[in-house]
């Protein structure tokens, strides 16, 4: 089965998300007592020496990116729309966030050895989560790609 992706709602939802994602680290921060904004791109405009205008470039194209790598691998994800979401970004955040772009940025794995400690992964997956509810209502996701029928043997 084949759907076509409606590519104006992805994207949309991509940058609608990314906001989310923001807004979800702004609180968190917020109810630490260090309000920070744009944490994320400030972060990467330093370490490619880009500024903060390419920071922000990279996190909301990142945003858009990973929007559409959900919608063409949510038909061939099983369940309801809303665990196909929180399976798809949970382990985008485990495998491209904790293990991956954290220890790049030296963070360490799940940012633990960021100012944040334990707070890192904590934060760092809940905002995830708030963009991928986002992705849940935005992103038109077809059914599940239903598996083959096994067939009986000797039948």
């Amino acid at each position: 089965m084949h759907h076509r992706m409606d590519w104006t709602r992805v994207i949309v939802a991509g940058l609608v998300g990314t906001v989310v994602f923001d807004v979800v680290g702004f609180l968190l921060t917020a109810m630490m007592g260090t309000p920070t904004w744009w944490d994320v791109p400030r972060l990467l405009g330093m370490k490619t020496n880009l500024g903060l205008a390419a920071g922000v470039f990279q996190h909301y194209g990142n945003g858009v990116i990973l929007s559409i790598l959900f919608a063409a691998l949510a038909p061939h994800l099983w369940g309801p729309v809303w665990f196909r979401v929180l399976f798809y970004i949970t382990v985008q955040t485990v495998f491209g966030v904790w293990l991956f772009m954290m220890p790049l940025l030296d963070m360490g794995i799940a940012g633990l050895k960021s100012p944040m400690g334990m707070m890192a992964p904590v934060g760092s997956i809940l905002r995830h989560w708030g963009y991928g509810l986002v992705l849940a209502f935005l992103v038109p996701v077809p059914e599940a790609v239903p598996s083959p029928a096994p067939e009986r043997a000797g039948l």
